[in-house]
């Protein structure tokens, strides 16, 4: 039998505890960044303003600005100079830019100005997006971000929400003014005095529009009743507000009733993937008071009342059966300081995140929320719904980013 053998420590083996490996920061690197000025129809508000220009700066990034991008905000040319940005006078010398950041979407000229290999950052309007822009990005390999599809990490959409915030906000403010004598309305006050019955307001569609009409509205003192039909959204927008409203699912002779006898009527439906539906049919609308008052804000996605029809600024209101109709698009240009300032708000931030962390790239690696917005990457369609509509090519940004890794 042979004797155990006994365990030997070699002198040489040491039990020192190993470094702990960390993550290594990315190398910040400095952005040049273009702020256009736009030229789409009613277009007043600008993606930066001159105080959120002014942090970019200080930050040891270069900000290029249009002469007279802000002026349809009226933040003006010396208010952006003195922040630290350079005045463009010549469109093609701006969109020398390596990232060019847009209110508005990029429309067929100025798509041509882009140079290989750019970023864009701006809305995507898909009632007049063509194939032959997307092919055109496509081609010269841009890298575009669509900040209406743009994510926070709650998992929200904040711009859309701070748009539909003020459009909220500003429907009922809209109404009372058209409601007076000196606009054609029949001269009631919005919400009533003591003494006087409160006006009443129907609000169809239960989102952010709604929710933030229906505030206003109570705020003013009118009695408000609110159709949707998601049940989940009622449930919140009563919860959120705090009041117990009248909430109803949308029944074609409840509508028609309370339509009859309402002041305001405020279409604020939505529709992910279409044309809004038309829940208010020529009938129904015939049936109303004269001289009530009828704010589709959904017209962007083709409106939710078969009277309505897209007006503008300039001449927002048409009437029909006696009951004014304001049926203007993009409601928040009209309030274009606010709106710029909310736009800015969320991607001051997001500028600074991609020059923290070495570039836009890098970020998009990062945050999920971010690749939510990209639907052109490098020139690559990574939007599915974009691919199917323009039968173009599709690539999944989630596989483009796990080869790069």
């Amino acid at each position: 039998m042979e004797p155990i053998q006994k365990p030997v420590v070699s002198p040489a083996f040491t039990y020192l505890p190993l470094e702990e490996t960390l993550d290594i920061p990315r190398k910040s690197e400095s952005l040049y960044i273009g702020i256009p000025k736009e030229t789409t129809f009613q277009e007043n508000r600008v993606a930066l303003t001159p105080e959120a220009v002014n942090v970019l700066v200080n930050n040891g990034h270069h900000v290029a600005v249009e002469q007279g991008a802000g002026e349809g905000s009226h933040f003006y040319d010396t208010d952006y100079s003195e922040a630290g940005a350079h005045i463009v006078f010549d469109k093609k010398e701006l969109y020398l830019a390596q990232i060019i950041v847009k209110s508005a979407p990029v429309g067929e000229s100025e798509a041509d100005l882009l140079h290989p290999g750019q970023v864009v950052i701006s809305p995507i309007h898909l009632p007049t997006l063509k194939a032959e822009q997307i092919a055109c990005l496509m081609n010269k390999r841009i890298t575009a971000l669509c900040f209406e599809t743009l994510k926070d990490e709650a998992g929200t959409y904040p711009i859309v929400r701070s748009m539909s915030e003020i459009a909220g906000s500003a429907v009922m403010l809209i109404a009372g003014q058209y409601l007076g004598s000196t606009t054609l309305g029949k001269g009631v006050l919005l919400g009533g005095i003591s003494g006087v019955p409160p006006t009443k307001v129907v609000i169809i569609g239960a989102g952010v529009v709604g929710e933030f009409a229906a505030r206003t509205a109570l705020a003013l003192g009118s009695s408000v009743k609110i159709f949707d039909n998601n049940i989940y959204k009622l449930k919140r927008l009563q919860n959120n507000i705090g009041v117990r409203l009248y909430t109803s699912v949308i029944n074609p002779r409840t509508l028609a009733e309370q339509l009859q006898n309402t002041d305001v009527a405020v279409g604020a439906l939505s529709s992910q993937t279409g044309r809004t539906p038309i829940v208010v049919t020529e009938a129904m609308v015939s049936n109303m008071k004269a001289g009530s008052v009828i704010v589709d804000v959904s017209i962007d996605r083709g409106g939710c009342f078969e009277t309505s029809e897209v007006t503008t600024h300039e001449k927002p209101v048409f009437k029909k059966y006696d009951v004014l109709h304001y049926c203007v698009p993009n409601i928040p240009s009209g309030f274009a300081r606010t709106a710029s300032q909310a736009i800015s708000n969320v991607l001051m931030p997001l500028l600074l995140d991609a020059a923290n962390d070495g570039g836009l790239d890098n970020l998009i690696w990062k945050k999920q929320g971010v690749r939510q917005g990209i639907y052109l990457y490098k020139g690559m369609l990574t939007n599915f719904h974009l691919s199917e509509r323009f039968k173009l090519k599709y690539t999944d940004l989630e596989l483009l980013l796990a080869a790069k890794g």
